[in-house]
């Protein structure tokens, strides 16, 4: 991932909201202004009544997404403290983490399909070394990369894209629909 930061040109940050913040951290966002995303499904939890409710809820926790510039989220993180870079640690330096913008459109184009085909893994339960580097070409995930990999667990290959922290497995696709990219 990038990891150089211009101080005047937006990126997407990864963020960290501790303590089951994200949607707080959403919304504030939201309310400054500040485009963001935040993986989000339906789950189904009991009640205090014992009562099933389906609630929207994030996917993975303490993970979200803000595009803004270095400066800008300098400012919102003085107004939320709540709000934290994740880092990678660079030359002994914590380092905020960089998607690449075409990473991240990708990565949101997948999780809103909301096709309950989709699968959510930590990057450590996939072997991307093992993939090939391919594009999807028509279909609901026209134009994504990814890496296809076979995943545990499914009966077919996915195409998986993966940023810090989460990768998601597409539906299964079809072979003609796949288009393998030349690096």
């Amino acid at each position: 991932m990038e990891n150089t930061l211009e101080q005047d040109l937006p990126v997407w940050f990864a963020m960290s909201a501790p303590y089951r913040n994200e949607m707080k951290a959403k919304r504030f966002l939201d309310e400054n202004g500040v485009e963001n995303y935040l993986p989000l499904c339906s789950k189904i939890f009991t009640d205090k009544y014992g009562r099933k409710v389906r609630k929207t809820a994030p996917i993975v926790s303490n993970l979200l997404f803000a595009y803004t510039t270095r400066d800008n989220m300098q400012q919102i993180k003085l107004r939320a403290p709540y709000l934290q870079y994740r880092t990678n640690k660079i030359n002994g330096r914590n380092v905020p983490i960089i998607v690449p913008d075409k990473q991240m459109r990708h990565f949101i184009a997948v999780c809103q399909t909301n096709s309950d085909k989709l699968i959510y893994l930590k990057p450590e339960e996939i072997n991307i070394a093992q993939g090939t580097p391919v594009r999807v070409i028509g279909g609901v995930f026209d134009g994504i990369e990814g890496i296809f990999v076979k995943v545990k667990g499914a009966r077919a290959k996915r195409v998986v894209v993966q940023i810090d922290g989460i990768a998601v497995a597409t539906a299964e696709i079809e072979p003609q629909y796949i288009e393998v990219i030349n690096s």
